[in-house]
């Protein structure tokens, strides 16, 4: 059966065994693959090797994870660019929150010369920057949109997550950035933006919370698991077309 076939996850991102988000990804993938029936197969993917995202082409779903600044931004910017672009599903948590942020200023607002803080502290454009509260090792409730995507994944307009994080994206700008397709889908009790979403798009979601997290105190995160069932959704969709090519050329 093709649903039962393997999908094919990229994991975007620097991978070090001293981060509690990357020691449990493959848990909370595994939790979603016991629970759904899925076999889910990832590959770390550290961003040197994104390339010219030739790569990601054979990937039913990308997910851009946490710990930044990462070896090669570029590479995790082209990794974001190609799942927005080419309606692949995709996951950003902590770091590939920001980072996608960033990618879709550069490459939809036109502010070709926008910054991450973290890695060009002195640019006059850096959209990216500190948060006025750290929240390394918070855990924080979360108001959640109602009838935003990630408010029906958990199926609660409020859900409480783990942070390891200090920075986000300058609040004067939240006007701007979100006035088209790209949502906000989530904050925090002080009105700071905590969650994000694509319009139009087969599953976009970024979080500055990492979700992936709980995995490790026994539970599966909601999420995970609906970017998963997502990369499922893509992977047949994809099938479909090449059976129908096929039987059009034969």
């Amino acid at each position: 059966m093709q649903d039962k076939q393997a999908i094919r996850i990229a994991l975007v991102g620097d991978y070090d065994s001293q981060v509690a988000a990357h020691l449990a990804i493959p848990v909370a993938l595994d939790r979603v693959a016991g629970e759904t029936g899925v076999v889910v197969e990832f590959d770390w993917l550290p961003t040197p090797a994104v390339g010219s995202g030739e790569v990601l082409k054979s990937f039913d779903g990308i997910w851009c994870v946490p710990a930044s600044p990462y070896r090669d931004m570029n590479g995790a910017l082209t990794s974001i660019r190609f799942a927005r672009e080419r309606q692949v599903p995709f996951l950003g948590t902590c770091g590939g929150f920001q980072h996608a942020l960033l990618e879709y200023a550069r490459n939809c607002l036109g502010w070709t010369d926008a910054e991450h803080a973290e890695t060009a502290p002195e640019s006059q454009r850096a959209i990216i920057t500190e948060l006025s509260c750290s929240l390394v090792e918070a855990f924080a409730p979360i108001r959640l949109v109602p009838g935003s995507r990630i408010a029906g994944v958990y199926g609660s307009e409020q859900t409480q997550e783990r942070y390891r994080c200090r920075y986000g994206l300058r609040k004067a700008l939240e006007k701007e950035v979100f006035a088209g397709p790209l949502k906000v889908s989530g904050y925090d009790p002080e009105g700071e933006i905590r969650a994000m979403e694509l319009e139009g798009h087969p599953f976009f979601v970024a979080t500055l919370f990492q979700p992936e997290r709980a995995a490790l105190e026994g539970t599966t995160p909601p999420l995970v698991k609906a970017f998963v069932n997502a990369c499922r959704e893509n992977r047949e969709r994809n099938y479909k077309s090449l059976l129908d090519h096929v039987h059009m050329t034969t």
